[in-house]
């Protein structure tokens, strides 16, 4: 891993002891995740910690592999292209901005239903049972993952990196990736306004990710000179 930028290397390391911790004391009965997954903001499990610590939380082995797979194929590239400092941050902001659309999502949902975003356990009168679900996915649902900092790593890379040609699974031939990562987000879309039975992915936190990179993005290429590559 002497190859491997520091920010990089330390998120990965970070990632896999989190996974690690939660494997262990969940064979002992303790629930881990609940703990640092993040809840929707008006949830009695949510606790001022989970919009941090939930970026490192994975549901499962795939899901951590295919994380640090792109943190690492992607990652070190922008840490390089940015320096430690802007990247970490750039991490960071995108993880926050991916549940800020998510959260935004759910409260738009728990309105539809009661009228409020916000303190609605207690006094909760639902029209349907298929309401009475969503009330019940939102409030006791965690979300777990670093997706939407990946989504906006994917973004960044496409945006600084166009036209470099990436290959993808069932595609024989490299493709830019310019177009590929429009792409994954056209189908994060399509996905998340679908709300197809049985998917438990946040889509949105995806393209919360996605939008938030995109933003900051341009912002510092507007921004950027020389010296900031020596900061």
């Amino acid at each position: 891993m002497n190859n491997i930028p520091p920010v990089v290397k330390n998120l990965l390391i970070i990632n896999v002891l989190f996974f690690v911790a939660k494997w262990i004391f969940e064979q002992q009965g303790i629930p881990f995740a609940e703990y640092l997954a993040v809840f929707y903001f008006d949830s009695p499990f949510f606790k001022i910690w989970q919009p941090l610590t939930y970026m490192f939380m994975h549901a499962n082995t795939m899901h951590i592999f295919f994380n640090m797979f792109a943190l690492y194929s992607f990652g070190g590239i922008l840490e390089a292209h940015w320096g430690p400092k802007r990247f970490i941050n750039f991490y960071l902001i995108t993880g926050f901005g991916a549940l800020a659309l998510q959260w935004a999502v759910q409260a738009f949902e728990v309105y539809q239903i009661t009228g409020s975003a916000i303190n609605n356990l207690d006094t909760l009168s639902v029209a349907s049972l298929a309401d009475l679900e969503t009330m019940k996915s939102i409030y006791f649902g965690p979300m777990v993952g670093a997706s939407g900092a990946i989504f906006g790593l994917l973004v960044a890379f496409a945006m600084l990196y166009p036209n470099i040609e990436m290959y993808i699974m069932f595609i024989p031939v490299p493709v830019k990736a310019k177009y590929i990562i429009p792409v994954y987000i056209v189908i994060e879309l399509f996905l998340g306004m679908g709300k197809f039975a049985g998917d438990s992915v946040a889509h949105f936190a995806h393209l919360g990710g996605a939008l938030i990179g995109y933003i900051l993005v341009k912002l510092w290429r507007n921004k950027t000179t020389f010296y900031d590559y020596y900061d």
